[in-house]
């Protein structure tokens, strides 16, 4: 089996992997579950990967 080498794999450094999170509140719903909040890391928009930045180039 092939090892994955983790130089390679690429984390989202404001998240560092773990882009959805959710949160369990005291408060509950009236039908007795519990109040979740779920947040999710504006960096990588939830994909847990760096987003790829493109330069732009002017030409003149």
């Amino acid at each position: 089996m092939p090892e994955i080498n983790p130089a390679l794999m690429r984390r989202c450094p404001d998240c560092d992997g773990f882009p959805v999170v959710a949160i369990t509140t005291g408060t509950r719903h009236r039908d007795g579950t519990r109040v979740t909040v779920r947040a999710i890391c504006r960096a990588c928009r939830g994909t847990g990967t760096p987003r790829e930045r493109h330069e732009v180039s002017s030409r003149g």
